[in-house]
C-alpha cells in the first residue's frame, strides 16, 4: 500500500494547488487561456506534460512490448509535426483567439466552426476516456483496487480538478508534473536495466526484430502508426489553446523548441523502458509493462517517484483534453449561437458544468474499446483527418476556400466513423487513417481549385 499512499498524497497536493490557483480565475480569458500571460518555461512544461500521457505510458509502451524499437514509428509522426508547429506557433499567438474552431470560422465559415467543435468533442472525450482507464490500471496494480472502481476514482478526480480553475491551474501544475515525470523515468531506467541483468542479457532474451528499424512492421504499418499521431498534433486544440495563452509570440515559438527536445527524449525513454520490461516480464499484458516494471523491479523509493511520474502524466493529459472540448462547446456553440451576451460569471458557471457533462460522456465511451492503443488510434484519426487538413490549409494555403474547408472536415469525420462502426479496417485490410485522410485532402484540394478564389479578408490574418 506504500505506492497507493504516495499516489494519494501527490493527488491531494495537486487538488490543493488547483484550489489555490482557482481563486484568481475571474473571467473567460482566465479560465480558457490563463489570461494570455504564460511565459515560455511554463508553456514548455504544460505542452510536454499534456502530450506525454497514457497514450505514451500505456499505448506506446504496449506497442514497444510487442514490437520493440520499431514502435518508435508511433512517435515519429509527432516529431515531424513539432518541426512544422515551430512555424505556426508565433502566428497562432498573434491571431489571439481562444479555440481552433475560432480559426476555422475566420478562415472558412460558421459551418466549419460547428463541425470542428463536433469533431473535437468526439475525439477529445475518447482521449479522456482512456486516461480514465489508465488511472484504473495504475490503482489496480499498486493497491489491488478493482479496475472499474479505479476508473471511477480517476474520473472523479480529473473532473473535479479541471472544474476548479481551468487553464490557469492546469498549466502551472503541468510544469510540476513534467519535472516529476522526467526525473522519475530517468531514475527508473538504470535500476530497471540492472534488474534485467544488463543490456546484453536484455538483447539476448528478445527477438532480433525488436532492435531493427521496421522489425515485423511493413512500411504501410509504420505509416499507419505515424500518421494519426502526426495529424492529431498538427491540429491539436489544446496545443493551440496554449499558444493563445502565451504572453507573446516569442514565448510561443521558444516553447516549441523545448517541447521538441523534451518529447523526443521522453518518448524514446518510454520505449526503452518497455523493451527492458519485456525482457523481465515476458508474459504480462503489454500495456501494463511500465507499471509492472515500476512496481516489481525497482526499489520502493524509486518506484514511488516513478509511479508519481506516471500519475502526473495521466492527470495532466486528462485535465487538458477535458478542458478543450468544454471550451469549444462554451465558446463555439453556447456563446457563438445561443447566448452571445452571456456574462463572465455565467460563462464560468456553465463552463464548469460542461466539464462535468463531458467527463461523464468520456466515461461512457470506455465500453466501446478493448485497449488503450485502439482508443488512441481512433481518437487521433478522428481529429487528425477531421480538423488538421483544414487547419493547415488555413495557415499555409491562401487558395483554400470555405466550401472546401467544410467538406474536408465533414468527409474526414464521416469516413472515420463509417470505417470504425462497420469494422472496415478488418474486412478491407486498410487502416482507417488512409481512406479518411484521402477523403479529407481530396475535398480540401479539389473543391478549393474548383471554387472561386476566397476573399483576401479570409486568408490575410493568417499570412500578414
Amino acid at each position: 500500500m506504500l505506492y497507493f499512499w504516495a499516489i494519494l498524497a501527490y493527488l491531494i497536493v495537486l487538488i490543493g494547488f488547483g484550489a489555490y490557483r482557482g481563486r484568481s480565475v475571474k473571467s473567460q480569458e482566465d479560465f480558457v487561456v490563463a489570461g494570455r500571460r504564460l511565459p515560455a518555461r511554463v508553456l514548455i512544461g504544460t505542452l510536454l506534460a499534456t502530450w506525454i500521457g497514457s497514450g505514451s505510458i500505456i499505448a506506446s509502451a504496449g506497442l514497444a512490448f510487442r514490437e520493440g524499437f520499431p514502435s518508435l514509428w508511433f512517435d515519429a509522426g509527432v516529431w515531424i509535426a513539432l518541426v512544422v508547429l515551430y512555424f505556426v506557433a508565433g502566428r497562432a499567438r498573434r491571431f489571439a483567439q481562444f479555440t481552433v474552431p475560432d480559426i476555422l470560422e475566420v478562415r472558412y465559415n460558421k459551418y466549419a466552426r460547428v463541425l470542428g467543435t463536433i469533431v473535437t468533442i468526439i475525439a477529445y472525450t475518447a482521449i479522456v476516456s482512456y486516461q480514465f482507464r489508465a488511472g484504473g490500471l495504475v490503482l489496480n496494480l499498486v493497491a489491488g483496487i478493482d479496475v472499474d472502481t479505479g476508473i471511477i476514482i480517476t474520473a472523479l478526480f480529473v473532473i473535479g480538478y479541471t472544474v476548479l480553475a481551468g487553464m490557469i491551474s492546469v498549466a502551472y501544475t503541468d510544469v510540476v508534473n513534467g519535472v516529476i515525470m522526467t526525473i522519475g523515468l530517468f531514475i527508473a531506467l538504470p535500476f530497471l536495466i540492472e534488474s534485467a541483468q544488463g543490456w546484453e542479457t536484455i538483447v539476448a532474451r528478445l527477438p532480433e526484430t525488436h532492435f531493427q528499424m521496421l522489425g515485423r512492421l511493413s512500411w504501410l504499418d509504420a505509416a499507419g502508426y505515424a500518421l494519426p499521431t502526426m495529424l492529431l498534433l498538427l491540429g491539436e486544440s489544446g496545443m493551440y489553446q496554449r499558444f493563445f495563452s502565451a504572453k507573446d509570440e516569442k514565448a510561443a515559438r521558444r516553447s516549441v523548441i523545448g517541447w521538441i527536445i523534451g518529447t523526443v527524449v521522453i518518448e524514446t525513454l518510454v520505449v526503452v523502458l518497455a523493451v527492458v520490461g519485456r525482457s523481465i516480464f515476458p508474459d504480462i499484458d503489454g500495456e501494463t509493462v511500465i507499471l509492472q516494471s515500476v512496481k516489481d523491479a525497482l526499489p520502493a523509493a524509486i518506484g514511488c517517484i516513478a509511479l508519481a511520474a506516471i500519475v502526473a502524466v495521466i492527470v495532466s493529459t486528462a485535465d487538458s483534453f477535458l478542458l478543450v472540448p468544454s471550451t469549444n462547446f462554451m465558446r463555439d456553440i453556447y456563446q457563438r449561437f445561443i447566448n452571445p451576451k452571456a456574462s463572465q460569471k455565467k460563462f464560468l458557471i456553465y463552463s464548469r458544468i460542461s466539464v462535468v457533462v463531458l467527463g461523464l460522456i468520456a466515461f461512457v465511451q470506455l465500453r466501446f474499446f478493448d485497449t488503450v492503443l485502439e482508443m488512441a488510434l481512433y481518437a487521433y484519426t478522428m481529429y487528425g483527418v477531421g480538423i488538421t487538413p483544414a487547419v493547415m490549409g488555413a495557415f499555409f494555403w491562401k487558395r483554400a476556400t470555405p466550401a472546401a474547408g467544410v467538406a474536408a472536415i465533414a468527409s474526414g469525420m464521416g469516413v472515420t466513423l463509417i470505417w470504425e462502426i462497420f469494422g472496415l479496417s478488418e474486412t478491407m485490410g486498410l487502416r482507417t487513417i488512409y481512406p479518411a485522410l484521402g477523403a479529407s485532402l481530396l475535398c480540401l484540394i479539389v473543391i478549393s481549385l474548383l471554387s472561386p478564389k476566397p476573399d483576401r479578408a479570409k486568408w490575410q490574418p493568417f499570412f500578414e
